[in-house]
């Protein structure tokens, strides 16, 4: 993801554009230009810019991880020892296919990290086997999600 040192600059087509790529990605860009009247070169030309501005950064397609028998999302806040050992403790951290997220947190923790696993038993493991055995964590804190009540990108 390209870092951006100033903001993006958008006008009210740009921000038209992206509120339907953001509804649906794969909508043709020849239906948004009809809808919002310029041409299918024009939508083109703005997405290159907004790209090349940092705002977007690619589009994916998102995995369901139900149907792969991934049901159990946690959350999971990290003490390490000392601070020096946040690079490490995230190099490792990387290397655990189920971490989904880490993210450096003010407060208690030294690391939030986000988890899928399949089970709390898979989890368990996870949590004893990997991330509690990487060298300067002396404890963790769980939190499981029972259901996702909001999922969002920032509104445009």
């Amino acid at each position: 993801m390209k870092a951006s040192t100033s903001l993006a600059k958008i006008d009210g087509i740009d921000k038209k554009i992206l509120r339907f790529l953001m509804a649906d990605a794969r909508k043709p860009v020849l239906e948004i230009a009809r809808s919002i009247g310029i041409s299918g070169a024009a939508i083109h030309q703005r997405l290159r810019k907004l790209e090349a501005s940092g705002l977007l950064s690619g589009s994916k397609f998102i995995v369901n991880p139900k149907s792969l028998g991934y049901t159990t999302m946690a959350y999971i806040g990290i003490y390490l020892d000392k601070a020096m050992s946040n690079p490490m403790a995230v190099k490792q951290l990387e290397k655990i296919p189920e971490v989904l997220e880490c993210h450096y947190t003010t407060g208690n923790w030294s690391i939030l990290i986000k988890v899928l696993c399949r089970d709390n038993e898979h989890l368990m493991q996870v949590l004893n086997k990997e991330i509690q055995a990487i060298e300067g964590v002396s404890r963790t804190e769980t939190f499981i999600s029972l259901a996702q009540q909001i999922d969002r990108q920032i509104s445009i």
